[in-house]
């Protein structure tokens, strides 16, 4: 299967939102009663306040994933300062898993801030998420402790951070 990386559309975002929220409950990301399936699924409100990528299979259109790309002091960068970008939601149908997708998704993301002339990437991942720990460590992202944060009790978020300068 081949990914093509494209800007989501708006026949896109049912899409999105089913499998964003599947993919974070899936993963146990929504354990508790803090909402975030909601902030999940408003896809169109993400698409504004950033940009919403998807990786489709290219043979058949299919959306398997999406992510969002967001600059420093937009509404939803949480841990990005000067001259770098972030990315949020990144999410793979939970059918699409293991096959490239959120690979796809993150190196799209390093070429936008690439483009954009930015000094590095910065991310959030839960605590436990084992999967997405061992792809962004096989990227190159490295922890940065100082910039971790709860946004709620119980929801430890790691930074990770990605030099794109040598």
């Amino acid at each position: 299967m081949t990914v093509l990386v494209r800007s989501a559309t708006p026949a896109d975002f049912p899409a999105i939102a089913r499998f964003t929220v599947d993919a974070y409950r899936d993963d146990g990301q929504l354990a508790g009663d803090h909402g975030y399936d909601k902030k999940l699924a408003d896809v169109v409100t993400r698409a504004e306040a950033g940009e919403l990528l998807v990786a489709a299979d290219e043979s058949t259109g299919q959306v398997l994933g999406a992510v969002t790309f967001v600059l420093p002091g937009t509404a939803y960068a949480e841990v990005s300062g000067d001259g770098e970008a972030e990315f949020r939601m990144l999410a793979v149908d939970p059918a699409a898993q293991g096959r490239g997708v959120g690979e796809a998704l993150v190196r799209a993301c390093v070429e936008r801030a690439t483009a954009l002339g930015c000094d590095a990437v910065v991310i959030c991942v839960r605590s436990f998420s084992a999967p997405a720990k061992r792809l962004y460590a096989r990227l190159g992202f490295v922890r940065i402790p100082e910039r971790d944060w709860s946004p709620f009790p119980g929801v430890d978020l790691e930074a990770l951070r990605l030099s794109l300068t040598s």
